[in-house]
């Protein structure tokens, strides 16, 4: 059991993208309907049974290597509180069209209404932009009616739901949390990593040009079950600013993100603690040396799995890393 740098693992989508992901790890620009890389995946596309896992270079999904030694991978006191759950999925998305107005059920919603283990709260960082205004939108700007929401969804208004929304211009290195039933969509031209709690759960309000049938946007539970997920309340500045953040080093989520995910960044020598990881290099040139001696090398692009068997890990060079890890099963 050993760090593993992974390749691009990107399953196909309905929304355009995936050329900053190209030109971040320095690979072939893919086909124009590629815009995710899900990194160190355990979880499976909705309504599949395997497409979007990640594969170990022995061939091993992930996922199977995880269930078959939760403790090596994941530490006994993770495994105490989430079983063998990675209690994490970590993308790198590139908008190349604006994506639709949707939200994700919270673990309360997903259990009871859609046999899942988890809800899906989000976080994004910020890896780049192109456009003259790349913005986010998220959270209604005033409290909303069910009934306005629901003729908004019903007559299939894309204008009147994006338009309810708060829109948010960022920029590199800007880090936005989005709970649970939070309304969002990210804009063309925003390249994101994306952490996020282990399910592919979207229920998607503005459907009606992204995807095929309604069906498909309210994942078989109609709407009228589905709408309970929103969070119809209104964010004004002062409630937006909780979940923004622009921090280049330490921690760099907002609180809103405890008990859901974790995100630091490292630059030049520093030490990975023990535990499940994701790394992601930003940039530079270096090594990671974990405690049982081996050297993996590093560059902008890579993407690395780290079991928490590796032990302490040991960042050489001038790398520019971004770690992300589980929530901390020691913070319920």
């Amino acid at each position: 059991m050993k760090a593993e740098l992974l390749p691009p693992n990107q399953p196909r989508h309905f929304y355009r993208g995936g050329a900053a992901i190209a030109a971040f790890r320095g690979i072939p620009a893919p086909d124009d309907y590629l815009p995710e890389d899900w990194v160190a995946s355990t979880t499976s596309r909705f309504g599949t049974t395997g497409t979007g896992l990640s594969v170990l270079a022995d061939g091993t999904p992930l996922a199977d290597a995880v269930r078959a030694d939760p403790a090596g991978w994941l530490g006994d006191e993770h495994v105490a509180r989430f079983g063998s759950s990675t209690a994490l999925l970590v993308k790198l998305l590139d908008a190349g069209q604006r994506l639709p107005v949707h939200c994700h059920p919270s673990d309360a919603f997903a259990r009871a209404h859609l046999g899942a283990g988890c809800g899906k709260t989000e976080a994004w960082l910020v890896l780049a932009t192109t456009g003259a205004n790349p913005t986010v939108r998220a959270g209604f700007r005033a409290d909303t009616d069910e009934a306005t929401v629901r003729r908004w969804v019903v007559e299939q208004d894309g204008a009147a739901l994006l338009g309810a929304l708060n829109e948010i211009p960022v920029r590199a290195g800007d880090a936005v949390v989005i709970p649970a039933g939070l309304p969002h969509a990210i804009g063309e031209g925003v390249f994101v990593l994306e952490l996020q709690q282990p399910s592919d759960l979207s229920l998607t309000l503005e459907w009606r040009g992204f995807l095929d049938t309604a069906e498909q946007a309210h994942l078989g539970i109609g709407f009228e079950r589905a709408l309970a997920a929103l969070d119809r309340s209104g964010w004004d500045d002062d409630r937006l600013a909780t979940l923004i953040t622009n921090h280049d080093s330490g921690s760099l989520l907002a609180p809103a993100a405890d008990g859901f995910f974790r995100a630091h960044r490292l630059t030049g020598a520093a030490t990975v603690a023990p535990g499940f990881a994701v790394l992601v290099v930003l940039g530079g040139d270096g090594a990671l040396r974990t405690a049982d001696g081996d050297t993996l090398r590093l560059a902008r692009g890579a993407t690395v799995v780290v079991p928490h068997a590796a032990g302490p890990a040991h960042l050489d060079g001038d790398v520019d890393v971004l770690v992300c890890r589980p929530p901390n099963p020691g913070n319920p």
